[in-house]
C-alpha cells in the first residue's frame, strides 16, 4: 500500500512485481476499487511490474474534484511517472479505458501498447450520466446498485453468493466521488483522438455487457489502425471478475508480445 501526493489528496496505489520490471498499470471502472484485479493478476506472466490505484473518489484515494476526464488522466500520469521505470501497458477498463485513451494521446511517450476492456471512445450520454447523478444524488449509490449489478454482470454470476461482495464495494464508493466520475464520462469523447492513435492496442468486450455493448466496444477498436478486438461469449461488464481465465488468455499473451518477458 502506497500513498501518492495529490492537489487534492491523497492517491492509493499497490505495487506488485519486481521493481525494475516492464510496468502495466490497471484503471479501475466506475464503481470499484484496485481489487477488481485481483482475480487475474495471479494469472498475468510473471516478471512484470503491476501497478495498480484506486482513482480519486474511490477506493482509499482522497475525493475532491474528477469532474473532467482530465483530472483522472492527470493522476494515471503521476502514478506512471512516479512509479514506473519507462513507458507502460496501460490496461483500462470502462473508464479506465476512456483514461488510459486519453494518456495515450496526451503523454504517449509513456505508453508502450494499451489494452482496452469493455470501454469506448465514448460512453453513454450527456443526459443518461446526468440522469445517473440525479438518482445519486436523490437516493445515495444503493438506490441504483441492483440496477448496475445487473448491467455489470450476466444472469449465472449474479446468481453467486460473491455479488454481494461486488455491490457493497459500489455501494460504499463515496457519493461525491462517483457524481464527479459520472460527470467525467459526460464529457468524455476521445473520438477523433484515439482514431489518431498509433499504438499497439487490444481491444476486449463481453457479449453481455450491459454497460459498454459490444458493438460500441468494436467500433472503438476499428479507430485505431491494427488494434485486435475479441468478445468474451456470455461475459459481462467485468469480465476480469467473471471470466478471469477467459480474460487473461486474451491479455497474457499481449502483454509478452510488448514487455518482452
Amino acid at each position: 500500500m502506497q500513498a501518492l501526493r495529490r492537489p487534492f489528496g491523497a492517491l492509493h496505489v499497490q505495487l506488485d512485481g519486481p521493481e525494475a520490471a516492464p510496468a502495466v498499470v490497471f484503471a479501475n471502472s466506475l464503481g470499484t476499487d484496485l481489487r477488481l484485479w485481483d482475480k487475474v493478476l495471479p494469472l498475468l506472466p510473471p516478471g512484470l511490474r503491476m501497478i495498480r490505484y484506486d482513482k480519486r473518489g474511490h477506493g482509499l484515494s482522497a475525493s475532491r474534484g474528477g469532474e473532467q476526464l482530465d483530472d483522472h488522466a492527470q493522476d494515471a500520469i503521476a502514478v506512471i511517472e512516479a512509479v514506473a521505470k519507462g513507458p507502460v501497458v496501460f490496461v483500462g477498463l470502462s473508464i479506465g479505458g476512456l483514461i488510459a485513451q486519453r494518456v495515450a494521446e496526451l503523454r504517449p511517450d509513456l505508453i508502450r501498447a494499451l489494452v482496452l476492456s469493455n470501454t469506448a471512445a465514448r460512453l453513454g450520454t450527456v443526459e443518461s450520466w446526468q440522469a445517473r447523478i440525479d438518482a445519486v444524488q436523490a437516493g445515495g449509490l444503493d438506490s441504483i446498485a441492483d440496477a448496475v449489478m445487473e448491467r455489470w454482470f450476466a444472469p449465472a454470476f449474479r446468481a453467486k453468493a460473491e455479488l454481494a461482495l461486488w455491490r457493497a464495494m459500489l455501494a460504499r464508493t463515496p457519493a461525491a466521488g462517483y457524481v464527479a466520475a459520472c460527470a467525467a464520462l459526460a464529457g468524455a469523447d476521445q473520438t477523433e483522438a484515439t482514431r489518431a492513435l498509433r499504438l499497439p492496442t487490444l481491444v476486449i468486450a463481453g457479449s453481455g455487457d450491459g454497460a459498454s455493448p459490444s458493438a460500441i466496444v468494436k467500433a472503438t477498436a476499428d479507430l485505431i489502425p491494427g488494434a485486435e478486438f475479441h468478445e468474451i461469449p456470455g461475459a459481462g461488464h467485468l469480465p476480469c471478475v467473471e471470466a478471469p481465465a477467459e480474460w487473461v488468455a486474451l491479455v497474457a499473451p499481449f502483454l509478452k508480445a510488448h514487455t518482452d518477458v
